[in-house]
């Protein structure tokens, strides 16, 4: 999941750039559900939920969780309603007074100008939104008016204040800005610092940084018990590692997050026979920070089936500097090429290191070819200017 909402066509930025043909393609079975979809949204339906009332105590995130067509509804009936329930008071006040009768213009009216339904709607409407047209007013004549003009301001203020509240709310989400915060579509497996890790790129497509990012990841797989129990989402907490250590991240540009595949991780028995057959795995991944911006707390998350996770590959270089600033090519985000990887799990690569002999091997006629150019080279001398 390179971009969200088509900020950057997929299927222009995934394409890996280096493909053998020759290499025998897998084709996966059925998926299983995902516990984490890859756009991050969680794939669980509540049902059976006997206590609705609850959802009622808490009426302002109910409504800021809506869909837009229902919350903009709910807005305009909200209005509506406070509107034609005044309307309704300011008339009977108007009938009770007598000021709709005809012929009794000698008294004074409790409103003045209202001689119907439709002129204590509008009377209503001035009130509350206070446009004041200044053709109706209340008069000292009934205390009662008075009353309810100050409770329907105070009940106008009350409803202004929930439903602006709520339409900022939903324009202001954290998630939206998650969209911005991108994943690479594949994560690989590949040999760092002699050790197998678990590779993914993360970057940030806005220029506004996220403060105080921070990186968690965990395997979802079905589990039982010794006991006999079935444990359906079994979660672990795995730790990652980014380049500078820690756990927070400064995500001025995609950085590729590790995880080390040691003795305490839950992939240290996975080979790569595992991922076209491990249908049960799901790595979740979990951004969260700060917005810079706004101060608000967000999220971002994506998740990786088996067999999104490519074995022997590593994430090409998307950072380079071009006069005097650092560029990064968003096209190549998901790009990956292969690389020397034993074909064994960090186990059995602990308990026999030999295996990374033939990363040795591999890499060690490439080293010898390149000396022997560079002897071959003839030698030049390096001036000053020349630095510069």
């Amino acid at each position: 999941m390179l971009s969200r909402k088509g900020i950057i066509p997929e299927e222009y930025v995934l394409t890996r750039l280096a493909e053998d043909p020759t290499e025998p393609r897998y084709r996966a079975r059925e998926r299983r559900a995902r516990f984490v979809s890859k756009n991050g949204n969680c794939n669980v339906a509540h049902k059976n939920i006997r206590e609705q009332g609850r959802f009622l105590q808490d009426v302002f995130t109910t409504l800021v969780d809506l869909k837009w067509p229902y919350t903009l509804l709910i807005f305009t009936m909200s209005f509506l309603c406070s509107w034609l329930l005044f309307a309704m008071v300011w008339w009977l006040i108007a009938f009770a007074h007598g000021d709709l009768a005809p012929g009794e213009g000698a008294s004074v009216p409790c409103v003045t100008s209202i001689h119907s339904f439709s002129s204590a709607f509008l009377f209503s409407i001035e009130v509350q939104v206070t446009i004041g047209f200044g053709g109706r007013m209340v008069t000292e004549e009934c205390p009662l008016a008075i009353l309810i003009l100050i409770v329907q301001n105070i009940v106008g203020l009350m409803i202004n204040a929930i439903m602006l509240g709520c339409i900022f709310m939903k324009t202001a989400q954290a998630h939206r800005r998650a969209e911005t915060l991108i994943f690479s579509k594949h994560a690989v497996i590949a040999v760092r610092h002699g050790r197998l890790c678990f590779m993914l790129r993360v970057g940030d497509l806005r220029k506004s940084m996220i403060i105080s990012a921070t990186i968690h990841m965990q395997v979802v797989r079905k589990t039982t018990s010794p006991e006999g129990e079935v444990v359906p989402l079994h979660q672990v907490d795995i730790p990652m590692e980014n380049g500078v250590g820690g756990n927070n991240i400064f995500l001025v540009a995609p950085l590729i997050i590790y995880h080390v595949i040691d003795a305490k991780s839950p992939l240290y028995d996975l080979a790569p026979c595992d991922l076209h057959h491990h249908q049960d795995l799901e790595i979740i991944v979990i951004l969260e920070g700060v917005v810079e911006t706004t101060g608000i707390t967000t999220q971002a998350r994506t998740s990786y089936l088996a067999d999104e996770i490519l074995w022997g590959q590593r994430f090409v270089p998307i950072v380079a500097e071009e006069d005097g600033r650092y560029t990064v090519d968003y096209s190549k985000f998901g790009n990956t090429i292969k690389v020397p990887t034993p074909l064994c799990s960090a186990r059995q690569l602990d308990e026999d290191p030999s295996l990374l002999d033939v990363l040795t091997l591999t890499r060690g006629p490439l080293r010898k070819r390149s000396m022997a150019v560079a002897k071959a080279k003839p030698k030049f001398s390096i001036s000053p200017d020349s630095l510069s």
